[in-house]
């Protein structure tokens, strides 16, 4: 054994009795495995190490943001091309809704067709009807005034007994 081991066995042996035997932890015996450490050295390694690393990460923490800002212009593509989509299918909405009034508006204008076609024969009926009504009452007249002379006739035909005088 070298002069460095027997200092480091001395040093934990000395440890174990300063701590007495109720302060004796599980990982009692693994300091005095461990060689001494600088601890400046220990600061250069993590810093050759870090800056062995840190330009990778960086690089990779720009990429990263690079890309959520391309996802996020994306997902605003995206909702506008979703709005157009919905806007083509609300115009097809208001072609069906055009073609459709077009469509009962001509019905409508049919309708009106023919109840004014209908009006104009009811109206000539109504006029038929009329001259009818007004040829019956005048026939039923000259039937009236038939009968009248008639009787007025057979009246003066009839035998009239003479008065005595």
């Amino acid at each position: 054994m070298s002069g460095a081991e027997e200092e480091e066995k001395e040093k934990a042996a000395g440890l174990g009795r300063a701590l007495g035997a109720s302060d004796a932890s599980p990982d009692e015996g693994v300091e005095a495995d461990l060689p001494i450490v600088d601890e400046k050295a220990v600061e250069q390694l993590a810093k050759g190490l870090i800056s062995h690393y840190l330009p990778d990460l960086q690089r990779s923490k720009s990429a990263l943001q690079e890309l959520t800002q391309n996802q996020v212009v994306l997902l605003e593509t995206l909702e506008q091309e979703i709005t157009k989509f919905k806007e083509c299918n609300s115009i097809l909405d208001i072609n069906a809704l055009f073609s459709e009034a077009k469509h009962y508006h001509s019905k409508l204008v049919n309708i009106r067709n023919e109840m004014m076609m209908l009006h104009e024969k009811t109206s000539k009926l109504k006029k038929r009807a009329l001259k009818l009504q007004q040829k019956r009452q005048k026939e039923e007249l000259e039937r009236e005034q038939q009968r009248e002379k008639e009787l007025e006739r057979e009246k003066q035909l009839t035998a009239k007994p003479a008065r005595r005088t």
